[in-house]
């Protein structure tokens, strides 16, 4: 008789289920360094910018142009504030994604697990019943003799 794990649907949608976790957590996790290398970018412009306001200021600039520098700085400044609180959420997201997920892991770990012993008990009862149709063979023929 072929071994049967009466719970294997269970199995099988407690991995689909952990598969599906692993997804949403890896794209949280994708949106989140994209994220990040937004800011590096932002800060690298906004660093750039007050570099280009402060060199402009060591001689004589038109005043629209210290303005457009101001304006430029302040826009960056918003969209950095933006950024941050969209980081702050996705990482928020992330927290309660990895717990999710490690939920649907144990659930499947635990019947993985269940899974394994039942098998390995499955052939050790083989192996027994192979070497009792072994040694019941040897005693029948040392019978006949």
């Amino acid at each position: 008789m072929p071994f049967r794990f009466p719970l294997a649907a269970v199995l099988m949608v407690r991995e689909n289920a952990e598969q599906r976790e692993e997804r949403a957590l890896k794209k949280i996790q994708l949106e989140l360094a994209q994220l990040n290398r937004q800011l590096e970018e932002l800060n690298a412009q906004i660093a750039k910018a007050h570099d280009a306001r402060e060199q402009s200021m060591r001689e004589p600039i038109p005043a629209f142009q210290l303005q457009a520098y101001l304006t430029q700085l302040e826009q960056a400044a918003e969209k950095k504030k933006i950024l941050l609180h969209h980081l702050q959420n996705l990482r928020f997201e992330l927290d309660r994604q990895m717990k999710v997920y490690q939920a649907c892991h144990r659930d499947r770990e635990a019947l993985s697990n269940m899974f394994e012993k039942q098998r390995e008990a499955y052939d050790q009862e083989q192996t027994r019943e192979q070497q009792k149709q072994l040694d019941d063979m040897f005693m029948s023929r040392r019978h006949r003799k």
